[in-house]
Parts: structure tokens; C-alpha cells; sequence
């Protein structure tokens, strides 16, 4: 099978197009064919050795895919060849198939758009974690979204809204904010031509925002840390500025509020059920056309190195989408 392979630690550039042997079914595990896999940032950070889940070169990168089930192993139930799927397999999706454990695939309805639906068990679910068992946001509530136009921000903008949040978008120039925008916030603002805590007083009669999501640290989480109303809640996400922030520890004593840190891999493994009510909430929506996962382009596989190439550089807006249609067709809604 054709596959993307890190054979050495390094930057998107490394990773090299080749054809390996497929990976064989092992007990608790089902085959995908895969049709979609999502550009993350967490798959930049893995091939270069920087993430939490270190992998030994080769391995083929890629964590969020969709496709079909083509073969299950002796001891799962519940899967059937043919069935459509999602899946957070955390690497081997950049390829044309994979062996994802079996407790990490969701069964899709038929029909549904597959380059959209592979977002949904990383990207969309660590918003719904975040935001629904973390913060335990309330309806009403105000969300300040940080990176609000990349894939993980995008994300938490739309599932706010669900939730019945008021958002306000954060990003570093007017594009960012318009694609925002688009797809569900009530403000924005560029914080490169406003200060982060100036907009948010503005935004909010100077009461602060209830949560914070940040998926991008960097020089703009304390400000967005001090622009917590009394009794906030900080969402630590992710650090796709490439730089982890520290806080004093006075801010959260004299804000009364709270730093969460958001770890979906975890929670998976530790809160199963919780996690699968939680996908299937979000497939729910999708079914129902709530929800639209932002997939802003598709590509082959072959040009899956630029495509993580352009999320490093913080130039995508939205998803990014690998897909091997060639493989297999997947109707549009």
C-alpha cells in the first residue's frame, strides 16, 4: 500500500511518499480503508519527537481518519465489513490503510461526507471535551476562542455555539477573524492591531469572558488568562505557537478562577464511556446537518508534507484534509 513515512525524526520535508506492506489485524483491533485522514497539528509535533506519544522511526503518521472497515479482529464485536467509520488512531493514518483499536471507532450513518467526518473524533471531540466536561459551560456563557480560524480553534467556535455560548473569535489578522466569522462566532478581533485584554473589556463591558480556549499558548495567553471574568475557566488545549506559557499563580487566586488542562488521548483511555457519548453526540449533529466540520481543502496523499508544512506556518484556515478517494467514493450530503 502507499504510504507517508517518518524514517527519521525531522520537519514535514523529511517525510517520504513510499509503498510498505499493509499492517497486520491484531486482537482488539479492526482494518480501515481509509478515505480521509486530517492534518493535525499533534501529527507535525510527532515526526519531529516532540510529542507526549513518542513513536521509534518509521512509522506512518496521520491520527483522525475515516474510511471502511475492510477486516475485524477475532475478539471485536460491534463492526462489520463495509462499515463506514471515524476514527482517532493518534498515527498510521496517512495511508491507504490502517489498524486502529477498536474501542477508538465510531460507526458513521450512511452517506455522510467522509472528509468532513474524519474530524470528528480528535479535532471536534477535544472541543466537546473541553468545553463540556472541563469547563462545564453553561448556556449564555461568553467564550474567548484563541487561534480561532485554525483547525482546533474553528472547531471550538462551532461547538460553542452549540452549546449556546456567545464566542469571540481571536486571530492575528482580519482574514482569520472574516473565516471566524463564517462559521459561527458573534465578534472577533485581530490582536495584532488591538490588545487582547482591550478588545475583550470592549466585547464584554469590561466583565471578562467565562472560558478561555486556547489551543496556541504563546504571548498571548496571559492576556487572555487576565481577561477571565471572576469564577473563569482557562482551557489549556495545545501550543501551536511552539511555545508552552507559565502563569504567575496570583492570577488564578485573585480571578477566583481556574487553569484546565484538556488531554483527549487521557481521557479516552480513562473515561471510555464518556468519551464514545461524547463522539456520538457530535456524529449526531453531523447527521442532522447541526454541525459542518470546517474543511477548508482536500489533497492527495502525496502532498501531505506541504499540507503540514502550511499548518506549521500557521497559513491554514480550518481543516485540512488528506483524501484517497481513489480508494474509496464517499457521497456528499
Amino acid at each position: 500500500m502507499k504510504a507517508i513515512v517518518c524514517e527519521s525524526f525531522g520537519p514535514p520535508e523529511s517525510l517520504v511518499l513510499k509503498e510498505v506492506d499493509a499492517p497486520v489485524v491484531t486482537p482488539g483491533h479492526v482494518r480501515v480503508r481509509v478515505a480521509c485522514c486530517s492534518v493535525n497539528f499533534p501529527d507535525a509535533l510527532m515526526i519531529q519527537g516532540l510529542h507526549q506519544y513518542k513513536l521509534a522511526p518509521p512509522f506512518i503518521p496521520g491520527g483522525e481518519l475515516s474510511g471502511v472497515v475492510s477486516e475485524v479482529g477475532p475478539d471485536v464485536r460491534g463492526f462489520a465489513l463495509g462499515d463506514a467509520v471515524t476514527c482517532l488512531s493518534f498515527h498510521g493514518g496517512f495511508a491507504q490503510e490502517a489498524v486502529v483499536p477498536a474501542e477508538r471507532i465510531m460507526k458513521l450513518p450512511p452517506g455522510l461526507n467522509m472528509a468532513e467526518a474524519c474530524c470528528l473524533a480528535g479535532t471536534y471531540a477535544t472541543a466537546l471535551h473541553a468545553l463540556l466536561q472541563r469547563a462545564a459551560l453553561r448556556q449564555g456563557e461568553t467564550v474567548l476562542v484563541l487561534g480561532a480560524a485554525g483547525g482546533s480553534g474553528v472547531a471550538a467556535v462551532q461547538i460553542a455555539k452549540l452549546l449556546g455560548a456567545r464566542v469571540i473569535a481571536a486571530a492575528s489578522d482580519e482574514q482569520k477573524i472574516a473565516f471566524a466569522l463564517k462559521h459561527g462566532a458573534d465578534e472577533g478581533f485581530d490582536y495584532t492591531r488591538e490588545p487582547l485584554r482591550e478588545a475583550t473589556r470592549r466585547l464584554t463591558g469590561s466583565r471578562g469572558v467565562d472560558v478561555v480556549y486556547d489551543p496556541v499558548g504563546g504571548e498571548q495567553a496571559e492576556p487572555a488568562l487576565r481577561s477571565l471574568a471572576w469564577n473563569g475557566r482557562y482551557l489549556v488545549v495545545g501550543f501551536a505557537s511552539g511555545t508552552i506559557p507559565t502563569f504567575k499563580a496570583n492570577l488564578p487566586l485573585l480571578k477566583g478562577c481556574a487553569i484546565l488542562g484538556v488531554f483527549t488521548g487521557e481521557f479516552m483511555q480513562r473515561e471510555p464511556q464518556a468519551s464514545r457519548a461524547n463522539l456520538q453526540q457530535l456524529i449526531e449533529w453531523f447527521a442532522a446537518g447541526r454541525l459542518r466540520p470546517a474543511v477548508s481543502e482536500t489533497v492527495p496523499l502525496s502532498q501531505a508534507p506541504a499540507a503540514l508544512r502550511r499548518l506549521l506556518d500557521r497559513k491554514a484556515h480550518g481543516k485540512i484534509v488528506i483524501e484517497l478517494a481513489d480508494r474509496i467514493p464517499h457521497p456528499e450530503r
